[in-house]
C-alpha cells in the first residue's frame, strides 16, 4: 500500500501492480479497494495491465477529515483525487472502472478530463433513472439514502463493530446475485474498515453531497441532461441487482456516445466480486 500526496487536505491509500497501459479500479459503497482484489490480481497477470486500486476519500485506508464539508467527498472531489493521482503516478492515459460510487466518480472523470480515460468499463448506476426512483418498488430499496442524511445515523452506528456489522451486512447479503456470499474474512475485513470510529460517518458524505441515486434522479425531472460522454464505454449491467432494474438501461444513449450494454445474468450489486472474469475481459478488450 502507497498513499498520494494530498488534494484538499486527502491522501489517497492505493495499491499498484502488474505494468503496462494503466487501469483504475474505484469501489463502491459499503467496500473499500479490496472489493477489487481479484479482478486486479486476474488484471496484473495480464501481459501489458499496470492496475492502480485506490480506496476512495474518506473510505478504507485513505484520508477521512472531519473539518471538510460533505460536498469534498462528492464525485468532483473524489475524481480531483483519481485525476491528480494519474499526475503524480506520470499517467497520461488510463482505463477506468468502477461500480456504484466508483461508477459515479470514474463518469465524472471522463466527463471532465477526457484525454485522461482511454476507455470505461463500469456499471451503474448511470443517468437516466430518472422518477422511476419514486415507484413504491425503488422507495423500499432506496430508504437508506433517506437515511444516511439524519444525524441519529452516525449515532446509533458509528464506532460500534456490531452494529456496523448488521447494517452493511444487510446491503451485503441483500444486494448480492443469487447464490453469492462474501468470504467471511473478506466481511470481517470490510466491517473492520467502516468500524473504526468516524469511518462509517464519513463514508456517508457521499450520499449528504447529494450524490446519491435519489438525489440525482430526482433532479432529471427539471434538469436536461449532461453532455454525453465520449470515451468509449461498457456498460456492465448486473441483472440481479435490486437497485438498479435492466429496464433502467434504456437511456444510455442519451449518456454515451459510444457504449455496449452487457447484461451479467447472474451478477447482483457488488459486480466485480460477482463477474470478475466478465469485467476482467471487457477491461482487457479496452487496453490498446
Amino acid at each position: 500500500m502507497d498513499f498520494s500526496a494530498p488534494v484538499d487536505g486527502f491522501r489517497l491509500a492505493y495499491d499498484r501492480s502488474g505494468s503496462g497501459s494503466a487501469v483504475v479500479l474505484l469501489h463502491g459503497w459499503p467496500g473499500t479497494r479490496q472489493d477489487q482484489a481479484e479482478l486486479a490480481a486476474h488484471l496484473a497477470a495480464t501481459p501489458g495491465a499496470d492496475v492502480i486500486v485506490p480506496d476512495l476519500r474518506g473510505f478504507g485506508d485513505s484520508d477521512r477529515r472531519d473539518d471538510s464539508p460533505p460536498s469534498a467527498y462528492a464525485a468532483a472531489g473524489q475524481g480531483a483525487s483519481i485525476v491528480a493521482l494519474l499526475d503524480e503516478l506520470g499517467i497520461e492515459q488510463a482505463v477506468l472502472s468502477g461500480y456504484d460510487i466508483g461508477s459515479r466518480v470514474a463518469q465524472w472523470v471522463a466527463a471532465n478530463h477526457r484525454q485522461r480515460v482511454r476507455a470505461l468499463v463500469i456499471s451503474p448506476p448511470v443517468w437516466g433513472a430518472g422518477v422511476r426512483v419514486l415507484t413504491p418498488a425503488a422507495v423500499a430499496e432506496f430508504w437508506y439514502q433517506a437515511f444516511h442524511q439524519l444525524d441519529i445515523c452516525d449515532a446509533i452506528i458509528d464506532g460500534r463493530p456490531d452494529a456496523v456489522r448488521a447494517y452493511i451486512g444487510h446491503f451485503w447479503n441483500h444486494w448480492s446475485g443469487p447464490g453469492f456470499t462474501l468470504a467471511p474474512e473478506r466481511f470481517d475485513a470490510v466491517v473492520a474498515a467502516y468500524a473504526q470510529p468516524g469511518a462509517f460517518r464519513a463514508s456517508l458524505n457521499w450520499y449528504r453531497a447529494g450524490s446519491g441515486t435519489i438525489a440525482r434522479a430526482t433532479q432529471e425531472a427539471t434538469q436536461p441532461p449532461p453532455p454525453p460522454i465520449t470515451a468509449p464505454t461498457t456498460l456492465l449491467w448486473p441483472a440481479h441487482d435490486p437497485l438498479f432494474p435492466v429496464a433502467w438501461s434504456d437511456r444510455i444513449d442519451t449518456s454515451f456516445t459510444d457504449v455496449e450494454l452487457r447484461v451479467l445474468p447472474d451478477a447482483g450489486h457488488f459486480t466485480p466480486l460477482e463477474a470478475t472474469d466478465a469485467f476482467a475481459a471487457a477491461i482487457v478488450e479496452a487496453l490498446p
